[in-house]
């Protein structure tokens, strides 16, 4: 269907569905290789968006207290992703490194950076940051690796506990500590010792 309007004085002839909704497309009807494409531009947007925030702080308030503002911020979006990333796959509390795993593929980080994970025993779990879009676009530029470890520790320490409040962060690396084999690098260890279990079996 068509539709004759008139602009600045001219007459244009233009197809309907452009004004009435023939090119908003609704999620449901993607097909799975655009909706793979569409959570990656969601993360991006994310990414986008997080950067925005910190630029402004920087530049309103200074490195230091941007940094401070920035640490608050993802103590409490740590919490709310492993919570909801919980809830929709049905990942229980309390429910050790195995489920930790499993969530951390559903972080957004997940959709545009690419992670690794290795066992070093039942009881401990390193995950990597091979590759980040943030610091691989400052190293292109010249410009030396945001120190983001004061950050990453809360972050990972509050989405982990989150998963199961008995599991341990340590950082075995991430920048300023010079960039290796990944961008950063944590460790995860969980005590399950019988007491908790006898604990968690009186409860």
């Amino acid at each position: 269907m068509y539709l004759t309007i008139l602009f600045r004085g001219s007459l244009l002839t233009v197809y309907s569905d452009t004004f009435f909704g023939g090119y908003m497309n609704s999620i449901e009807d993607l097909s799975r290789k655009e909706l793979l494409t569409l959570v990656k531009v969601y993360a991006r947007n994310w990414l986008a968006h997080d950067g925005c925030w910190f630029l402004a702080a920087e530049e309103t308030f200074g490195m230091d207290t941007a940094i401070d503002l920035d640490t608050k911020s993802w103590e409490r979006f740590a919490v709310a992703e492993a919570k909801r990333i919980m809830k929709e796959f049905t990942i229980s509390p309390e429910s050790g490194l195995k489920c930790l795993e499993r969530a951390f593929g559903f972080r957004l980080y997940a959709a545009i950076n690419k992670q690794e994970t290795e066992w070093v025993d039942e009881h401990t779990l390193i995950f990597r940051m091979v590759e980040c879009r943030v610091q691989a676009a400052r190293l292109s530029k010249g410009l030396a690796p945001f120190p983001c470890k004061s950050v990453g520790m809360v972050e990972f320490t509050q989405f982990a506990r989150t998963v199961d409040q008995r599991i341990t962060t340590q950082c075995v690396s991430c920048p300023p500590d010079p960039v290796k084999d990944s961008y950063c690098s944590w460790k995860f260890t969980i005590d399950e010792k019988p007491e908790h279990t006898n604990q968690r079996a009186a409860s």
